[in-house]
């Protein structure tokens, strides 16, 4: 479960948001179309409500937990619970983000941390979405804000 969240923190950080602002990248999705319907919708994005076939978005997110989960089969033989523990985590991940995206109330009662990445000031924050653990050991998990997301706006970089 360790490797996991830091694993979830790793990616959320530097893919999905550090390569996600290109906006050609790949992992565009995620800032560019996840984050903007989040933020528009009072943390909601509808694009889940059909799961793995719900949009572009939702399927990239599904294929991106899929493949690493895949990449670590070959483990299975020598580490079958944590390849095992792998799947789960991928499994957790994809259901626990889905319901905070489409049950806001049950997200900012359960994933605080989650609401305040997507709709406090700072979104280069609260990476971890199942479990802060590894935020805080990066030092990159913040207190709520005062949630003014409107004079935030989803700017790329282009770089």
């Amino acid at each position: 479960m360790l490797y996991a969240n830091a694993f979830e923190w790793w990616a959320h950080k530097h893919l999905l948001h550090g390569l996600g602002k290109k906006k050609h990248s790949f992992f565009a999705f995620h800032f560019f179309d996840h984050h903007r319907a989040a933020r528009k919708h009072g943390m909601r994005d509808d694009g889940y409500a059909n799961g793995v076939f719900g949009g572009a978005p939702q399927r990239k997110e599904a294929l991106l937990l899929a493949g690493l989960v895949v990449v670590h089969v070959p483990l299975f033989p020598v580490a079958p619970f944590f390849t095992a523990t792998v799947a789960y985590s991928a499994v957790n991940y994809w259901r626990t983000h889905k319901r905070a995206h489409l049950d806001p109330a049950w997200a900012e009662e359960h994933l605080p941390w989650h609401v305040e990445h997507h709709m406090g000031r700072d979104q280069d924050a609260n990476w971890c979405v199942t479990h802060p653990f590894f935020d805080k050991v990066m030092g990159t998990a913040t207190a709520r804000s005062t949630r003014a997301h409107a004079e935030v706006t989803l700017s790329p970089v282009t770089a």
